[in-house]
């Protein structure tokens, strides 16, 4: 032991390191509620001795091994043994010196982290169940503030992390890292969780807190975790799509809250560090084996956030980037983004029969930024009644007020 240490001390330590810890114990005690009881005793244990008789050499391990001895305490004492609560007692027992030094490596805490983002985004779950349990868990958020941030109860969001527990014990999902045959799909699917956490924070889907900034701020953690973690292209492009998009929060909302397109911001407000991590990780990803879908479209952020202004944009770059993004993935919204594109490089009479067949299908019925498209490409070519029909549908299909807002003041040209 050495180095005194104080209660701001451990708090500090406790944002810092708390989830690797827990991610650990729930390796070695087999269940998250017994494994979240054991965090806490520990650092209160940390909080009672640490600051009498100084730091451990080895804080985490230090942690794991008392929260680990005080779960089997308390299985100890509880006055009615089930059968396989003596089982688990007897293989402790048996395992008693399994937290060894050499299990304090960097390479056994990662794989720990690994294995608990895995199982928190695993596909038996639901995609809410996903997000709430990886915030919950991965991240340490509340449930208060996952609720705030979702705009719900947390008495919602308690019941959906309980169900994913439950879901998680009873299916006997395995805390484990996929074996190398099943990893690329899973990865995927850890990567759509990062994705729409992100997206949830960037732009709310609905209410008036248009931003989140702590629920991208957490998806972006998670990605240079991930990178760190399981290096792969795919996650390159999806940190380098996030760090792209984050790179033009502060000019992307007027004082007021309202949107500002992306060819009216004001590029001097764009953060040139994170547009210049991002266009380095592209370029990694580009270059890598597994090119995909979150690369590509990291790449077409790239070439905005490289460029000027709009105008000088290389639009036709972008609409071939999109041709391949669709090989990737054959979905109308990535149809709707090349035609807009399209428009730019061409023109609007050019697009605007794409867009229509696209509205034809009936696949982006209830998508508000189809008929906003369309409102646009008519306001464009003079057709001041389409316009505003097409306006006024994107008005009543999106419940986000801050793309209300935008959408009545673009009625509001048409006179």
């Amino acid at each position: 032991m050495h180095s005194r240490v104080t209660a701001e001390t451990i708090s500090a330590l406790y944002q810092q390191e708390s989830r690797r810890v827990l991610a650990t114990l729930i390796r070695l005690l087999g269940d998250f509620e017994l494994a979240e009881e054991a965090l806490q005793e520990a650092f209160a244990c940390a909080l009672q001795q640490w600051p009498v008789e100084g730091l451990p050499t080895e804080p985490r391990a230090w942690l794991v091994s008392t929260g680990r001895f005080k779960a089997i305490d308390k299985i100890r004492q509880q006055q009615t043994q089930r059968k396989y609560q003596q089982q688990w007692l007897f293989e402790q027992d048996e395992d008693i010196e399994a937290f060894q030094p050499d299990e304090s490596s960097t390479q056994n805490w990662q794989d720990d982290e690994l294995r608990l983002i895995f199982t928190c985004c695993h596909p038996a779950l639901s995609t809410e169940a996903q997000i709430a349990l990886t915030l919950r868990e991965i991240c340490g958020l509340t449930t208060e503030q996952i609720a705030k941030a979702f705009l719900t109860s947390p008495v919602t969001i308690a019941q959906r992390i309980v169900r994913a527990k439950n879901k998680i014990r009873d299916a006997a999902i395995p805390y484990e890292i996929p074996i190398a045959e099943q990893l690329p799909e899973r990865l995927d699917v850890v990567l759509k969780v990062i994705y729409l956490l992100f997206n949830e924070g960037y732009s709310q889907s609905s209410g008036d807190k248009h931003l989140c900034a702590e629920l991208s701020a957490q998806a972006i953690r998670l990605g240079f975790l991930l990178l760190e973690l399981q290096p792969d292209t795919e996650t390159m492009g999806l940190l380098a799509l996030l760090l792209l998009q984050e790179s033009r929060r502060h000019a992307r909302i007027d004082p007021q809250g309202d949107l500002i397109l992306l060819a009216d911001q004001n590029r001097s407000l764009w953060d040139q560090s994170l547009i210049q991590q991002g266009v380095q990780l592209v370029e990694r990803s580009l270059t890598g084996r597994r090119v995909g879908p979150y690369g590509l479209q990291a790449a077409i952020a790239a070439l905005h956030a490289q460029s000027p202004d709009a105008a000088s944009t290389d639009w036709p770059q972008i609409v071939a980037l999109y041709d391949v993004l669709y090989r990737f993935e054959a979905s109308p919204v990535v149809l709707l983004n090349r035609a807009v594109a399209i428009s730019m490089a061409q023109s609007p009479a050019v697009a605007l029969p794409l867009l229509q067949v696209l509205e034809q299908s009936g696949e982006l019925a209830q998508y508000h930024l189809l008929d906003a498209a369309l409102a646009d490409l008519h306001q464009k070519l003079g057709h001041t009644q389409q316009a505003r029909l097409y306006y006024q549908q994107a008005l009543s299909k999106t419940a986000q007020q801050a793309e209300q807002r935008f959408l009545q003041k673009r009625l509001e040209t048409l006179g």
